[in-house]
């Protein structure tokens, strides 16, 4: 999922019996007033709306951390933070986007998941703390986004087809995850190389070796 989308996910995106995550939004920051910073809008493009099915490492972290989450509410009680959605509109009348605010609203409220212990929502700076660690400490030169494209690597290497990969990437084209999300290593490139000579490999070729 893109950074954005992967902030943007709230529980009722998230459906343990049948095991699927909904990508349908995304989050971003704009200037701050007394309300927040925060806002929902659409996913990139009207591709990139879809359904994701979680491994199970994943169904069991995320049904994990819900927990850990509802043992926070109590432990934090009233000083607990909870959010709700403000509709923003166009001078059309038209809703283009929605603002996360801080508050109580039981009408528009939202769960957010990724969040601090104590509920506070934050979007994606969120990630700035253990990437300034990876950065600084670690010297290893990433970002979050840049896991997309180890996923599509990494899979594409172990013979998933490339339109299911791009599907559940949110690409519209196949060209999209051909050009920019699959990377050559130093390995795969020797295999190349490794492949080509097995194809090729002949009795009389090796009788002059």
């Amino acid at each position: 999922m893109r950074t954005g989308e992967v902030f943007a996910l709230t529980w009722d995106d998230v459906d343990f019996e049948k095991r699927t995550i909904r990508v349908n939004k995304t989050v971003y920051c704009k200037i701050k007033d007394n309300k927040g910073r925060w806002f929902l809008g659409t996913t990139k493009t009207e591709g990139s709306s879809r359904i994701i099915y979680m491994s199970d490492t994943l169904y069991r972290y995320l049904s994990k951390f819900k927990g850990y989450q509802n043992i926070n509410r109590k432990l934090y009680k009233s000083k607990y933070k909870y959010y709700y959605l403000e509709q923003v509109k166009n001078k059309y009348g038209k809703l283009i986007e929605y603002k996360i605010i801080e508050g109580k609203n039981k009408n528009n409220k939202v769960e957010m998941i990724f969040v601090k212990k104590d509920g506070t929502y934050v979007g994606t700076d969120i990630t700035k703390y253990p990437y300034r660690i990876i950065h600084n400490e670690l010297k290893i030169s990433c970002r979050f986004y840049d896991l997309r494209g180890s996923f599509a690597t990494k899979v594409l290497r172990s013979g998933i087809e490339i339109k299911d990969v791009s599907t559940v990437l949110g690409h519209s084209k196949i060209e999209t995850t051909e050009n920019y999300y699959i990377t050559s290593t130093e390995d795969t490139l020797k295999k190349v190389s490794e492949s080509f000579e097995k194809e090729m490999d002949s009795k009389i070729i090796n009788k002059y070796l």
